[in-house]
């Protein structure tokens, strides 16, 4: 493409202001490297998550205050469908079970895994697809 003597060249895609931008409408190659950087994060703190010193709230404000961030970074642009907003909640989901632990059953006293619902009614925040859908809206989309 040429514009006021200049040649462009287009490309498939490329790196603006840290986000990979395609000429494809899918925004699930972006979601997948943000959820890359977030494990390099993650890795970092996983043994705070993990840590039996910590409780559960302390372990809650370093998610929502370390790593959550790193995972958002530049979400504003993206346009999520259904399928791409799997990926975000079962990240999500896999951190919070890290935070909650196991529950153990009343009656029978066995441990088992939180169901998603349960996490939901744990984790005090709005989920991240919640987030997500938030700032879009302030970008007006």
């Amino acid at each position: 493409m040429k514009t006021d003597n200049r040649s462009f060249e287009m490309v498939e895609e490329f790196k603006y202001l840290g986000q990979t931008l395609t000429n494809q409408k899918s925004i699930l190659d972006e979601i997948k490297n943000r959820l890359k950087s977030r494990n390099a994060c993650y890795h970092s703190a996983q043994s705070l998550l993990s840590s039996s010193l910590l409780s559960k709230n302390s372990k809650n404000k370093i998610y929502r205050t370390i790593i959550l961030p790193v995972v958002l970074h530049g979400c504003e642009i993206w346009s999520l469908t259904f399928r791409e907003e799997r990926r975000p909640r079962v990240y999500e989901n896999r951190v919070l079970w890290r935070i909650f632990g196991p529950k153990r059953d009343k009656i029978t006293g066995e441990w088992g895994k939180l169901h998603n619902e349960e996490l939901n009614d744990l984790y005090s925040s709005p989920n991240i697809v919640g987030v997500i859908k938030s700032r879009m809206r302030w970008e007006g989309t």
